[in-house]
């Protein structure tokens, strides 16, 4: 062998190590988590914020990896079939395909991925430096690609983007999120909390509210003593006042002003007005979402509203604890009073109430039940079932199995509910 044949070699053995810089660096940029790198960045490592300013343009990075390989790859494999053919003659060629290829898959392909699969974050960093560079030098290259691609494409109506839209976005979070797993009951909850989070701008307060049934009101009318007799025996704070007629909703109490005033007046408590005690209602419509009416909240500095519809008939009350309730969970206090729930049977069925929320379900149990045509469990069963069901009747959709056990008039109070199987059950 001569010294250009050396030169020749060296060189060809310099593209492969080019070609699995290429590779692996093509592999570890893909795999790279964004989230823990843009930590980093905001912890002041200058690696990972040039990854995130590659990453903003993605099309152009991936283009220039692209070209690298291909180009080193070509090149690696004209100079073997060069050197070969002069060695062999017309049998070189085949010498030569069957060398590179073996070459290329396992030293410049295989093993360079599968080592930056498993360290991709750490990969993606130490490389960081050298493809930024490598992208600002054949960026005229991959400008001219990318421009004819898009014109290639163009007639059949294709688009290409690479930016997420919103929905996207939000999906990937939420894929994000049921990836966070563990043996700990922690992980759970907090994997159900963040959920919660971004379902905040999907939910109205007519869902998560205290419907007007089930709310404490007072009339402002009564005897001053038998309105605190009536505060007293609540296990509220706060309680709605009205006049003459339930929806007719003129304040709202709070027992620390009433407190305040029982104290300075004593005996004379029955000469103090009432309304003049009273906080202004706050009033707001149904569909507010519950992200708007936290901040609101949060704006007004109160924590309680009344939930009127569109013909401004009171529906229910909404409370900052309710919100709250829906991303922690429910919270108890010793004011709190106790209501039916679920209680799981020894087949693995659920003795269920009617008025539990969908909600609630699926947060407790990891669900699926669909909660945008109703808001409670006998909700969802009226409306697949177009009718008012009898005790004893059984439904069966979305997997699971509904029993009615009890109905109080057209109200469902009790459902047995058998979820499906989990999958690796069935087989």
């Amino acid at each position: 062998m001569t010294g250009t044949d050396y030169i020749i070699l060296l060189a060809i053995f310099a593209l492969l190590f080019m070609s699995a810089f290429f590779s692996g660096s093509e592999t570890a940029l893909t795999a790279a988590s964004r989230q823990r790198l843009h930590r980093l960045a905001k912890q002041g490592d200058r690696r990972a914020q040039i990854l995130l300013d590659l990453f903003d343009r993605k099309d152009r990075l991936i283009g220039a990896i692209l070209l690298g390989n291909n180009v080193v790859n070509i090149l690696a494999s004209v100079l073997a079939t060069y050197t070969l053919l002069i060695f062999f003659g017309d049998a070189g060629v085949a010498y030569a395909t069957l060398i590179m290829t073996l070459l290329i898959v396992i030293f410049a392909e295989v093993l360079p991925k599968t080592y930056a699969i498993g360290k991709a974050d750490e990969t993606a960093l130490r490389v960081a430096p050298v493809v930024r560079i490598v992208v600002l030098l054949l960026s005229p290259l991959t400008h001219t690609i990318q421009l004819m691609v898009r014109l290639s494409v163009m007639p059949f109506g294709v688009k290409l983007s690479g930016d997420l839209g919103m929905t996207q976005s939000e999906e990937e979070l939420r894929g994000a999120i049921d990836l966070h797993e563990g043996p700990d009951p922690e992980v759970r909850q907090e994997r159900l909390m963040l959920r919660s989070i971004l379902d905040l701008d999907d939910v109205a307060v007519e869902d998560v509210m205290t419907h007007r049934r089930a709310v404490t009101l007072i009339n402002a009318s009564d005897p001053i003593q038998d309105i605190i007799d009536q505060m007293l025996a609540s296990p509220f704070t706060r309680i709605p006042l009205y006049l003459n007629e339930p929806d007719n909703i003129v304040g709202v109490m709070h027992a620390k002003p009433l407190l305040r005033e029982l104290r300075a007046k004593d005996a004379e408590i029955s000469t103090s007005d009432i309304l003049a005690l009273a906080a202004k209602p706050w009033f707001i419509p149904e569909t507010t979402t519950l992200l708007d009416q936290l901040q609101a909240f949060q704006e007004r500095r109160e924590h309680f509203a009344i939930v009127i519809d569109e013909y401004g008939a009171v529906m229910g009350i909404v409370t900052l604890e309710d919100i709250l309730e829906e991303i922690v969970g429910s919270i108890e206090d010793e004011q709190d009073i106790a209501v039916s729930g679920a209680r799981r049977q020894p087949d693995g069925s659920y003795v269920i109430s009617g008025s539990v929320t969908l909600r609630d379900l699926n947060r407790e149990f990891e669900w699926a039940l669909p909660d945008d045509a109703a808001s409670t469990l006998a909700g969802l069963i009226l409306h697949e079932a177009r009718r008012i069901p009898e005790p004893g009747q059984i439904f069966t959709f979305y997997g699971f199995r509904f029993e009615i056990l009890r109905r109080q008039r057209n109200q469902i109070t009790s459902i047995r509910v058998l979820p499906p199987a989990p999958a690796e059950d069935v087989f």
